[in-house]
């Protein structure tokens, strides 16, 4: 190698050093996006609120349909191409793979089975979240096991139901489930008292217990079935389509980690802080042709959408009616999981 560079004369190593990265030809799910003029991304078969809503002017919300947002932005420069399609936890799958959606952002987590049976693709975990159970006062329930013998609402096709048979047997305990596809329904039967307890995402018990009627009424046990990461899922076999994903989610971490936001993103761009800034917004070229995008797509996501901590706070923290704490979904120079890859 030393002998090789010898070789080079400093015209050829500045000419090297000056030429831009190649853009990528698209991968064929990218590519397939960018003909169609949509993507496709995941909404609800109903309101799982938090996460996938619609509000009173039936425009969908939430943290997984910002994310759909996000991605959506970075390929076409504004959401206005995003085509949300309402699906059930069973039908997220056979949509998946049939081509009727791009990527599923819809609160799921990242298996071996849905690995390695289904064929499937993870990004990085843009959420950690634990699964618990929430169960009605008035039973003087104060642990897992003292729900023996009672029922519990679980969502159907869902790894939830296997997470509540597998504490179950490890507790020796027996429970009747009770599932249901629709999130609502799901819901309407606890707090009918169809069922004991209501087994869910902790994120999802947390809000419908702060939205219900009497939230005092019920009481979150402390037992933590299982530990979650929550995870964007495409088709196997598309790696720049996984890199795309992977690219976006970084980019909200990595400017809240640098201090921008959507309010402050122009005078970030017109002087960028440091080199990694400068990349990540575009003003030096390159983020954008390995991936198949425009250098300035970060710049339009952030503009957009805002950076990680501006999408939790609006629908399920601080800013939202749920008020749910970061905790372990905070960056990780404050606590928790999350940090962004490097901008070079």
């Amino acid at each position: 190698m030393k002998k090789i560079m010898g070789v080079l004369g400093a015209g050829a190593l500045a000419a090297a050093a000056f030429t831009g990265p190649a853009l990528a030809d698209a991968g064929p799910t990218l590519k397939e996006v960018q003909e169609r003029g949509t993507l496709n991304c995941t909404g609800h078969n109903g309101s799982f609120l938090g996460f996938a809503e619609v509000d009173d002017n039936g425009n969908w919300r939430g943290l997984d349909i910002d994310l759909c947002r996000a991605v959506a932005v970075a390929i076409f420069g504004d959401d206005e191409s995003l085509n949300i399609v309402p699906v059930s936890w069973a039908q997220r799958w056979p949509s998946l793979q049939s081509g009727d959606i791009d990527v599923v952002i819809k609160a799921s987590g990242g298996t071996f089975s849905r690995d390695t049976e289904l064929g499937l693709q993870f990004s990085r975990p843009y959420y950690l979240g634990t699964t618990v159970v929430m169960v009605h006062k008035d039973l003087g329930v104060e642990q897992f096991t003292d729900l023996d013998g009672g029922s519990v609402c679980i969502p159907a096709g869902t790894t939830i139901e296997r997470q509540v048979a597998a504490y179950a047997d490890r507790t020796g305990i027996k429970l009747e489930a009770v599932t249901f596809e629709k999130t609502e329904e799901l819901r309407e039967a606890y707090f009918s008292k169809r069922c004991d307890a209501y087994a869910q995402w902790g994120p999802t018990v947390g809000i419908a217990r702060s939205v219900s009627d009497n939230p005092d009424g019920h009481v979150i046990l402390d037992d933590v079935l299982a530990l979650e990461p929550e995870v964007a899922i495409m088709r196997q076999g598309d790696d720049q389509w996984v890199d795309v994903i992977n690219w976006v989610f970084s980019a909200l971490w990595f400017a809240e980690q640098e201090g921008i936001n959507s309010g402050n993103v122009d005078e970030m761009k017109a002087n960028p802080a440091t080199t990694e800034v400068g990349k990540l917004l575009g003003v030096t070229p390159g983020v954008g042709g390995p991936l198949g995008l425009s250098d300035d797509w970060a710049y339009n996501v952030i503009k957009t959408v805002g950076n990680y901590g501006e999408i939790f706070d609006r629908n399920i923290g601080e800013k939202s009616d749920y008020g749910m704490p970061r905790g372990l979904n905070n960056l990780w120079n404050e606590g928790g999981i999350h940090y962004p890859m490097v901008f070079d």
